[in-house]
């Protein structure tokens, strides 16, 4: 007589599934984390060691014919077939699509403003470079009232915004080994003309492309590319006026040192957190120009006094240069604090503030831990500004006063550690500063540095505030919501999704017209407005 089979032991896999699940679920669950990264890497890490610790017993232990124990090796063996990587989130956990899928956009085109006379959105976070309209006055009846698409359109890789000047809107987009300036018809969403240089840029976290948001003034467009491109185009043409590098002028460094692995942006691996002055920025340069006073402004980190550059804007030639910190991942902007003019730059390591006509460092204030700062400051009244960054870093309230040198000096008045815009932009209305907050949307008190409330998990977008109203892009999917936030809640009143993928980019919107992209397509948003009061 035959022996029978041996029974499958189950229990080892059982006792190890119930042990990873009750380890997930107090990683989600415990408050015990710096930032919400920090959370989903454990709970990454607690998902990953339990399949591997389930796929030991199975293989060496359960006792299960060979057939089924191997069966998983080949499951695992045909994912990547199957599927490919698609980047990150903006907590780090990794995004796959099926590998056969089809990303053809279907194109919508065709649509109008309902608005006579529409304000530009020229730059960065619009026209005053701080993420504030003041109208036009939207409908928040989104229910019956929606939002239309009124094109939509493939674009090139890039976490680029879009600025809009009259009937044209420009973005930067990546096309094979070509970063491209492209401008289209607000209207239509139909191509104008566009603008390449040579220049690639792709990590698996960061993604492909260019990070920047045109900046438009007068007849000229200002850009600048991911591996440090700076052009001057003419807004009607696209012809080039003039072009800078910023890796020569700023002399950084491209090539590796004796012992130094290559600064390769192709790899598609990325090199760490840290950045180092003269050398190239990890993760692509990201800081949108600022136009002030006939010169065009860029952060470039470079060594001896080269880590804010400032050309001319009309022939490109160098105008001063100053500083001394290394490169990050915001952008400048103009200021009067204590009575002083000033450029302030988050560097890495610092918050930095520059004289707009000489480059000469009038104060810094040490913040972060070397790690990425792209969240744009915030001044509040006359002489302070809220600054917050991600990663466990938090938020701060400093006070720019005069020194005992005849110089400025920043004192902190208080620090607050939940808030941590870590590349979403938050907004200050009413002495309160709303905005994402680890992904979560938030509302802080700028009298004491307290969170008033938590409330949305909207992930990474960027937001813009217009009139009582504020619009959210949330991450993943990509959808604009509706809040009117006041310091007692959010008061989310509609949203409508755009798109499937996740969204990183700046929104832009010009009267009714918002303009909404991500990496692979984008979109002309028709607001409702509210109607005027009789």
């Amino acid at each position: 007589m035959m022996d029978s089979k041996p029974s499958i032991r189950w229990r080892p896999g059982i006792a190890i599934a119930i042990l990873g699940a009750s380890v997930f679920l107090a990683v989600s669950v415990l408050d015990v984390w710096p930032y919400e990264q920090a959370r989903t890497l454990a709970k990454l890490a607690t998902l990953l060691a339990t399949v591997l610790l389930l796929l030991v017993w199975w293989l060496f232990f359960s006792s299960a014919p060979w057939r089924l124990r191997l069966a998983p090796l080949v499951l695992c063996a045909l994912v990547p077939v199957f599927f490919r990587h698609r980047g990150m989130t903006g907590d780090f956990v990794p995004l796959f699509e099926f590998r056969f899928a089809k990303n053809g956009v279907a194109a919508v085109v065709g649509g109008k403003s309902t608005v006579a006379q529409r304000a530009d959105f020229p730059q960065l976070f619009g026209p005053n470079r701080d993420g504030r309209l003041a109208g036009p006055a939207l409908d928040p009846d989104w229910q019956n009232h929606p939002p239309q698409v009124l094109w939509r359109v493939p674009v090139g890789a890039a976490w680029s915004g879009f600025a809009i000047v009259g009937e044209r809107a420009l973005t930067m987009e990546q096309q094979g080994e070509e970063e491209l300036v492209t401008c289209r018809d607000i209207s239509t969403g139909k191509l104008i003309w566009s603008a390449s240089n040579a220049g690639h840029y792709v990590t698996s976290i960061a993604g492909e492309g260019p990070r920047t948001t045109p900046t438009v003034q007068g007849n000229r467009v200002f850009t600048l590319g991911a591996t440090g491109t700076l052009r001057c185009l003419e807004l009607e043409t696209g012809k080039p006026v003039w072009t800078r590098e910023l890796t020569k002028d700023a002399d950084i460094q491209t090539t590796p040192a004796a012992g130094e692995k290559p600064p390769e942006h192709k790899s598609g691996e990325d090199s760490g957190f840290a950045e180092g002055i003269g050398k190239l920025p990890t993760w692509g340069y990201a800081s949108s120009p600022l136009l002030h006073d006939g010169k065009v402004i860029v952060s470039a980190g470079g060594k001896d006094g080269k880590s804010l550059l400032a050309y001319d804007a009309a022939t490109g030639a160098p105008a001063w240069h100053g500083g001394i910190r290394p490169i990050n991942y915001s952008s400048p902007f103009f200021c009067t604090l204590a009575g002083r003019p000033q450029i302030v730059m988050f560097n890495t390591g610092a918050l930095t503030a520059h004289d707009p006509a000489t480059g000469e460092v009038l104060w810094e204030h040490p913040w972060g831990k070397g790690m990425p700062h792209v969240a744009r400051p915030i001044p509040v009244g006359a002489n302070r500004l809220f600054l917050s960054s991600g990663y466990g870093v938090g938020g701060a309230l400093i006070e720019i006063a005069p020194g005992a040198d005849g110089k400025l000096a920043a004192i902190e008045i208080w620090k607050a550690i939940k808030f941590q815009a870590k590349f979403s932009n938050p907004i200050e209305r009413g002495g309160f500063v709303y905005g994402v907050s680890d992904g979560i949307f938030a509302c802080l008190d700028l009298a004491d540095g307290k969170v008033r409330w938590k409330d949305g998990r909207y992930g990474h977008g960027q937001s813009l505030l217009v009139g009582e109203h504020y619009l959210q892009m949330t991450e993943r999917p990509g959808e604009i919501v509706l809040l009117r936030p006041t310091p007692e809640g959010a008061n989310e009143l509609g949203r409508i999704r755009i798109f499937e993928d996740k969204t990183w980019n700046p929104i832009a919107l010009s009267g009714d017209l918002l303009l909404v992209r991500n990496d692979r397509e984008a979109a002309c948003i028709r607001l409702p407005l509210a109607k005027p009061s009789p």
